[in-house]
């Protein structure tokens, strides 16, 4: 009677004669070592700043608002990460995350559940400052980001898919970064690491091998993997305070739409201008800083504070809190002709269609 033979793995592997056992080979005391200290470095790090990382929940006005946050969030459906950075109950978190919400609840690492009120929010560098009416509580320390070194150990805290308390570990990739943020400003100064983040770890730390936060997670880029970012520190103290003071970042605003378009080479050479390329004057908004000043459709800035244009993005970066109010040049090419006149930006009501 014939029977079915059960095929293992070792089936396979060559009988070792009787008596003898397989050489097993003896572990390097070295690589225990390097593996526990790179351990307890990561323990550490999260141990360190773990209990003031909180899951955020929110509640938005309608379903029209929730299908946007879903859609913009990429499924994190009123939901996401903060860190607590002052003990007297302000948290940070992304913009994104708490956007619109009507009503918000950070659940601490103790399982406390606090109602958060808006402080300020900032779309245009992704980030935002919410309170709990609570004081003495666990808060992480920022840390330098500019200090950081591609390679760098880092981990990553959050609550993805509503884990609470995820700890993920990995290096910094690059630095330097630029990602586009949800009103079109670029954010600069992203930090890429490969320390996985999924849906739900928006607005938690990143923290250097010294517990110290260097980043706030921000984005991943699917389906890609090992694409992670996160805004630095030294932007995050910044906005935070801001935040924290008037409940916004001021800029300074023109009043224009603008498309990057290329110079042609006779006028570079002409004028002897420093670049290639500059922002088309698409259009000009009635009563703004750039009306007042004369600017027109079909006007190509070129310069702006004695500084070169040649994308929007350009300008976006020159037009910070300090131009707000400042009688500045603005170097523009008309009918090729090369034209400079004066303009004073105002304070921008928050992200809009124009520049």
């Amino acid at each position: 009677m014939n029977r079915d033979r059960i095929v293992h793995l070792s089936d396979s592997l060559p009988e070792e004669p009787a008596g003898r056992e397989s050489p097993i080979e003896p572990i390097d005391p070295a690589e225990v070592a390097a593996l526990d200290a790179y351990s307890q470095v990561v323990t550490r790090a999260a141990e360190a700043v773990g209990p003031a990382v909180v899951n955020i929940e929110v509640r938005h006005r309608g379903r029209r608002q929730r299908a946007e946050q879903q859609e913009q969030g990429g499924g994190m459906t009123g939901s996401g990460s903060g860190f607590v950075f002052a003990p007297d109950g302000f948290i940070l978190t992304n913009s994104h995350v708490v956007h619109g919400a009507e009503h918000i609840e950070a659940t601490f690492a103790d399982g406390r559940q606090l109602q958060a009120s808006m402080v300020g929010d900032d779309p245009e560098t992704d980030l935002a400052v919410v309170r709990v009416a609570a004081n003495g509580l666990a808060s992480a320390r920022f840390g330098d980001s500019k200090s950081l070194r591609p390679g760098q150990l880092v981990v990553a805290i959050g609550n993805p898919y509503g884990f609470q308390f995820t700890v993920t570990a990995g290096v910094v990739s690059a630095l330097g970064r630029s990602l586009r943020s949800r009103s079109g400003r670029l954010i600069d100064n992203i930090i890429q690491t490969d320390a996985a983040l999924n849906p739900g770890n928006s607005g938690g730390p990143l923290v250097s091998s010294r517990g110290e936060v260097v980043g706030v997670n921000t984005a991943m880029i699917l389906p890609a993997q090992g694409l992670c970012f996160a805004i630095a520190s030294s932007t995050a103290e910044f906005v935070a305070a801001r935040l924290i003071k008037d409940g916004r970042v001021r800029r300074a605003y023109l009043g224009v739409a603008g498309q990057n378009v290329p110079l042609a080479r006779h006028l570079v050479r002409f004028h002897n201008l420093l670049t290639n390329g500059g922002v088309l004057v698409v259009s000009v908004e009635d009563n703004s800083p750039a009306s007042k000043a004369g600017l027109q459709p079909g006007d190509v800035m070129i310069e702006f504070a004695s500084e070169p244009l040649t994308t929007v993005d350009d300008l976006h970066r020159l037009l910070t809190e300090s131009r707000v109010g400042a009688r500045l040049p603005l170097v523009v090419i008309r009918r090729n002709e090369k034209v400079v006149i004066e303009i004073i930006p105002g304070e921008s009501a928050g992200a809009r269609d124009g520049r």
